[in-house]
């Protein structure tokens, strides 16, 4: 029995900006919000480093497919 791959996308029906926040929350089968939230908190924190590591993020990850 062969158990399937969990891939990170970003989220195209649930995103706010990139899908960044939302495909993780998805990948972790937790709320956006908390994400998010969680996020902002990083990037205050880090003085910024949260903005660059979101883009990176948004560059690097793929968008998920339309699933039909």
């Amino acid at each position: 029995m062969s158990l399937p791959i969990k891939r990170l996308y970003r989220c195209r029906h649930d995103k706010v900006l990139g899908g960044v926040c939302a495909g993780i929350a998805e990948y972790l089968h937790v709320d956006p919000v908390l994400v998010r939230l969680l996020w902002v908190v990083f990037t205050l924190i880090s003085m910024g480093l949260g903005i660059v590591a979101y883009i990176i993020a948004w560059i690097i990850v793929p968008e998920e497919t339309i699933r039909q």
